[in-house]
């Protein structure tokens, strides 16, 4: 079967959390014996050429040979040149030019949601759609969703991967004081872009609940984050005062790191000095500057070191929806993670699930304190272990997919 996966990022894993799951999901349906071919809106990369041996790409701007994907047109050229260089200079200052230039697009706002297509964009995507004739289209986003409109399109099985419950979100960050794109992002808004497919993937439980209320007469299906577990070597031990933090540069992350700095930290560092963080990521982008004990990592090439030598993960977060997928990818490493409430939205309900609620900033400390004062066991590992391979295996992940994509196509209104 040929499937277009319509999305504006290459599907990467180790990256941002949609883009490793946007990875996870092309990879598995390519395993499964499907042609997929990623549809990128716009010439979004990170440099203007990029190996990506993950199946064909097709986009404006793009060309896609020997396992590159290379964009050409002097423009799209500049325009990657110049975000590479914006990540270079300090933060306050490359902080201020992404906002400036921004502005006549999406107008001055602390974070971007997403960005719906435009007209021209919906019209390339429709006539590539035309001629690729794909068995299925899978679609990243409401963002992407309006492609769908096409009456080509109508007659081809249609997916929509939502992530996140977009209204929610943008509800939680508006009354928090944040501005926003799109300025408006109601509950019956995001319905309209949902009901546009015949089937809504929800990447949790509870938010495919709510989706089921919004578009009575959709299938929705659940297809959260597949976690492999990755067990830490015998010869490399966890270093007993470090903590660790995954995350891209997002606004609940800024959100909730200012927040762990600037009321968590410093009870922490008082009661042992020698207790340090590990940022690793994009996360460090917008963070002019950092506490004393708190380390800068950035983006790493392997994950599985940083995660391996850290005692303890953190999930300060107080803003969000969707499912928090470095969770996940602290879970599947052995490490237990001391979360908010708002970080463990979604999770499967487990007694032995390897988190700890923290309400408040105070419980947030004394749990952290409490657990780096016990002794570990290898057994409290295992039990994260345990915990990804009950709930999230790939099999389990995918299975409802998979099973979609080989029933007999059924048509809706």
């Amino acid at each position: 079967m040929r499937l277009a996966f319509i999305t504006d990022e290459l599907p990467r894993a180790g990256v941002a959390g949609h883009l490793a799951f946007n990875a996870a999901v092309t990879h598995w349906l390519r395993a499964q014996g499907h042609e997929v071919v990623v549809v990128l809106v716009r010439p979004r990369l990170r440099w203007p050429v990029e190996r990506f041996i993950n199946g064909a790409v097709v986009g404006p701007g793009v060309v896609y040979w020997d396992g590159r994907v290379i964009c050409w047109g002097p423009r799209h050229i500049a325009a990657i040149l110049a975000k590479r260089a914006l990540a270079s200079l300090p933060t306050w200052l490359g902080e201020m030019l992404r906002t400036r230039g921004r502005g006549p697009r999406y107008g001055i706002v602390d974070a971007i949601l997403g960005a719906f297509l435009t007209p021209v964009q919906v019209r390339w995507c429709a006539d590539k759609l035309t001629a690729l004739q794909p068995d299925a289209v899978l679609v990243d986003t409401i963002f992407r969703s309006p492609v769908l409109d096409d009456p080509q399109i109508c007659r081809m099985r249609r997916v929509i991967f939502t992530h996140d419950l977009f209204h929610q979100r943008h509800r939680i960050l508006a009354s928090a004081g944040y501005r926003l794109h799109p300025a408006e992002l109601s509950r019956e808004m995001e319905a309209v872009y949902l009901n546009k497919a015949d089937v809504i993937s929800a990447i949790q439980p509870a938010e495919a609940a709510e989706i089921r209320t919004m578009c009575p007469n959709r299938q929705v299906i659940v297809n959260p984050m597949p976690a492999i577990p990755c067990p830490r070597p015998a010869h490399v031990q966890r270093r007993s005062e470090r903590l660790v933090f995954i995350g891209g540069d997002t606004l609940p992350n800024r959100d909730g790191l200012l927040w762990f700095f600037e009321e968590i930290w410093p009870r922490l560092r008082s009661w042992r000095a020698t207790v340090t963080l590990d940022l690793v990521g994009d996360c460090i982008q917008s963070l002019r500057s950092v506490p004393t004990g708190v380390h800068r990592v950035g983006r790493v090439p392997d994950l599985a070191r940083i995660l391996h030598e850290a005692r303890l993960a953190i999930s300060p977060l107080r803003v969000g929806s969707g499912l928090k997928l470095k969770i996940l990818d602290y879970a599947r490493h052995g490490l237990r993670t001391v979360a908010t409430p708002m970080s463990l939205e979604g999770f499967a309900d487990d007694p032995q699930a390897p988190f700890i609620t923290a309400s408040d900033s105070l419980a947030f400390s004394e749990a952290i304190q409490r657990y780096l004062a016990a002794l570990v066991s290898i057994t409290d590992e295992a039990e994260a272990l345990r915990y990804v391979e009950r709930h999230y295996g790939i099999d389990k992940s995918f299975g409802s997919l998979t099973a979609y994509l080989a029933a007999p196509i059924r048509q809706t209104v």
